[in-house]
């Protein structure tokens, strides 16, 4: 007699959903990639770079990396991370648990979180889907599995845990196309399920076979520390693309900085909470010009105290009250500058 348990039910349930995300590039484009002090090392043939056999897939692309996703609904429309699909030179291959492969069509990518959604584009068919669950409800010690394409290598790999953590901030590597990029990722599910490299972008499921979050990051050197995606920011995101073609997500147009007592004696600025408005010349503005802040006339090293009444904290940023909001919305600033206070009325933009 089989053995059962809700394990192996729940993973009977949502493996076939779960696809493998193959990454591959031209060895042109490859090559522009190498860093010129590295170019003269590599091993030549023919005036190229040698490539290992295994590397190169039927069409003579060289295969650089994978991820995972899943099928949310059966036309076939699949939940991804975001730097999974980030480089714009490389081509995208869904392998599904049955081994049939096929091109990606890139749908959105979300301008603010790790979350990018793509479709099979050269079938029409009945895909078995994830039923997506409700990442509001989740509990401390709720156990999930998380499955995936670990490693890049093995595919159909589940690990359990439990939810160890709700809400976390961490700061996240990422790549647009091959330039690292540092992006904080906030609202986080934190898991001891273990999470590798590959994993990214495939299903945190609890044991009802629901997907609760996308498995998006780990922290190197640590172990049983995972995080993934609330799954409620994908709903969102979904419904943005089923309504408007796109993923609309609000832009206040301007960078900051958290303030805390060290800023606040290293800026010598008058107190040590909310947010001051500033960038890092050369490399990026504390105001987009024509943005939002821009039109409502905030300036660098305005520091901005309330959005609606609410203050701003470390435990909720400037961004975690965005994640609420919508294009177009009226929001109501408090800010001080030089010591005193005012209101400004900002109408949020849509990021591009």
């Amino acid at each position: 007699m089989k053995k059962s348990s809700p394990i192996i039910d729940t993973i009977k349930k949502v493996m076939p959903a779960v696809v493998s995300i193959a990454i591959s590039k031209h060895l042109e484009d490859i090559e522009k990639d190498i860093p010129p002090e590295l170019a003269p090392l590599m091993p030549k043939s023919n005036g190229h770079i040698q490539i290992p056999d295994d590397m190169l897939d039927e069409k003579g692309m060289i295969k650089i990396g994978g991820g995972s996703g899943f099928f949310v609904d059966p036309t076939g429309i699949i939940i991804t991370n975001k730097h999974v699909i980030s480089d714009s030179k490389a081509e995208y291959t869904i392998i599904t648990t049955s081994g049939e492969k096929h091109k990606a069509e890139i749908l959105a990518r979300d301008p603010i979180d790790d979350i990018a959604i793509i479709k099979i584009s050269d079938k029409v068919g009945n895909f078995p889907f994830i039923k997506l669950g409700d990442s509001s409800n989740i509990e401390l010690g709720e156990e999930v599995l998380a499955v995936g394409n670990a490693l890049g290598l093995f595919k159909n790999t589940v690990s359990s845990g439990i939810i160890s953590g709700l809400s976390r901030s961490i700061k996240a590597a990422s790549e647009i196309d091959s330039k690292p990029q540092m992006q904080e990722l906030r609202g986080l599910l934190q898991t001891d399920a273990a999470i590798n490299p590959g994993n990214s972008g495939g299903p945190l499921v609890n044991l009802e076979g629901e997907v609760i979050g996308i498995n998006s990051a780990i922290v190197f050197g640590a172990q049983n520390l995972g995080f993934a995606i609330p799954i409620n920011c994908v709903k969102r995101d979904l419904s943005d693309l089923k309504k408007y073609g796109r993923i609309k997500r609000p832009l206040l147009g301007f960078r900051y900085l958290m303030l805390n007592e060290h800023l606040k004696e290293k800026m010598k600025l008058p107190i040590s909470t909310g947010a001051i408005i500033f960038g890092q010349a050369p490399y990026s503005e504390a105001i987009i010009k024509n943005g939002p802040a821009d039109k409502a006339k905030l300036k660098e090293r305005d520091i901005v105290l309330a959005i609606n009444g609410f203050p701003i904290t470390e435990d909720k940023n400037i961004q975690d009250f965005l994640e609420e909001m919508n294009v177009g919305e009226k929001i109501i600033l408090k800010v001080m500058r030089d010591k005193k206070t005012f209101e400004a009325k900002v109408f949020l933009e849509e990021r591009k």
